[in-house]
C-alpha cells in the first residue's frame, strides 16, 4: 500500500519512488551495525564473518538488496547454501533478523519504502527457515510464519 500521490515504478513489482541505491545501502550499513551487536544474531554474524569481510559482506548484501528491490541484477549469489551451513541458525534467530530488520528500516526509510523493504524480508526469511528447516529432515507441513518478535531496543550505529 502506498500514500496517496507517491508515484510507483514497475520491475516485476512496485516500486516506490525515492527507493535508491543509496537508501539501500544505508539500510545495510545501519542494520548489519545492530545486528553485530545483537546478542542473538550478533554472536552468529561475528562468528562466520570476520572483521576485514564486512566491507565485502556489505557490499554483497546491497547488491542482493538492489536486485530483489530494483531489479538491477547486480546480486547473482545462491544465499541458501551459506545459510543452510550455519548449524545454530533457528527461529530465533529469524525472529530477531525479521524483527532488527523491520525497527531499521522504520527508522531510515519513509513508510511506504519500509513497507516494501518488510513485506520482502518477512518473505525471504520465511522461506529460508522452511527450506532450512525441511533441508534438516523436519515436517515443515505445519509451520506457518513466524510469530513477529517484539521490536528489540534499537541502537543507532556509531558515526
Amino acid at each position: 500500500m502506498t500514500t496517496p500521490g507517491t508515484r510507483l515504478h514497475r520491475i516485476g513489482w512496485e516500486t516506490p519512488d525515492g527507493l535508491t541505491e543509496e537508501l539501500i545501502r544505508k539500510v545495510v550499513d545501519q542494520f548489519y551495525a545492530a545486528a553485530r551487536r545483537d546478542p542473538v544474531i550478533g554472536p552468529v554474524f561475528n562468528r562466520i564473518i570476520p572483521d576485514e569481510q564486512w566491507p565485502r559482506h556489505l557490499a554483497l548484501i546491497a547488491d542482493f538488496w538492489s536486485s530483489m528491490l530494483l531489479g538491477t541484477g547486480r546480486y547473482t549469489g545462491r544465499p541458501m547454501p551459506k545459510h543452510l551451513a550455519i548449524p545454530e541458525l533457528e527461529d530465533a534467530h529469524f525472529q530477531r533478523w525479521l524483527s532488527l530488520f523491520r525497527v531499521t528500516v522504520e527508522r531510515v526509510c519513509p513508510p511506504e519504502i519500509a513497507a516494501v523493504f518488510i513485506e520482502r524480508s518477512e518473505r525471504i526469511g520465511n522461506s529460508f527457515r522452511m527450506n532450512i528447516a525441511m533441508r534438516r529432515g523436519k515436517d515443515i507441513t505445519a509451520m506457518g510464519p513466524l510469530e513477529r518478535e517484539a521490536p528489540p531496543v534499537w541502537t543507532p550505529p556509531a558515526e
